[in-house]
């Protein structure tokens, strides 16, 4: 299955099954262990072969190419800075170990041929229920926690009403005043580019 697929069988976001693609080595919260064993139960007899060969250790050469043979494209996430006013939007996500929450910008995974403007636009709507229009990309970067190319692009809040609309990733979704940003994040962890777009000194 596709991300999207696999997500839709689960009942999940998309953004959950691609992070499993991105740190294959975090041990899911027990509720989503349980959503994978029961996926598993009811699998094929063929769809469970499959499984066990794709789960068989592989040569690092043999991992780096996708069924083509073409090298596979780096994971790659679009990260959505939405402004409205003097506020940023913000998404609380739960960990992914169930350790504990952060604050973070709306974001989701780019898939190959998918522009990152198309993913934040509609990955923002999906989190938080807000429609926003891109303005400008911010750049991008090595993301220094999850390790995942990170593109980030300043938008523009257009309609809508702030609202978690993804209760199993997120705890709570929010408008923050951008001079208050560096309370939610912390100033060492913010791409500098979005600390300058939003005129909020470190």
């Amino acid at each position: 299955m596709s991300n999207e697929a696999f997500a839709a069988h689960l009942g999940v976001a998309v953004r959950t099954v691609a992070s499993w693609h991105a740190k294959p080595g975090v041990k899911p919260r027990q509720e989503m262990q349980d959503l994978l064993d029961t996926a598993f139960d009811r699998a094929s007899r063929s769809a469970k072969a499959r499984f066990r060969q794709l789960v068989e250790p592989q040569s690092d050469d043999a991992a780096s190419l996708d069924a083509s043979g073409e090298h596979a494209q780096a994971l790659r996430v679009a990260i959505a800075v939405v402004v409205n006013g003097s506020q940023v939007l913000m998404v609380c996500r739960r960990g992914e170990d169930g350790g504990g929450i952060s604050w973070q910008f709306p974001a989701g995974m780019v898939k190959p041929g998918i522009a990152a403007e198309a993913v934040a636009i509609r990955e923002t709507l999906a989190e938080t229920g807000i429609h926003c229009a891109i303005v400008r990309k911010l750049g991008s970067r090595l993301h220094p926690i999850t390790r995942v190319q990170a593109e980030y692009l300043l938008c523009e809040y257009l309609t809508g009403e702030a609202r978690n609309m993804d209760v199993l990733e997120n705890v709570n979704v929010a408008w923050a005043e951008k001079a208050e940003l560096t309370r939610f994040i912390p100033a060492d962890r913010i791409f500098p580019p979005i600390l300058e777009a939003l005129e909020v000194s470190e």
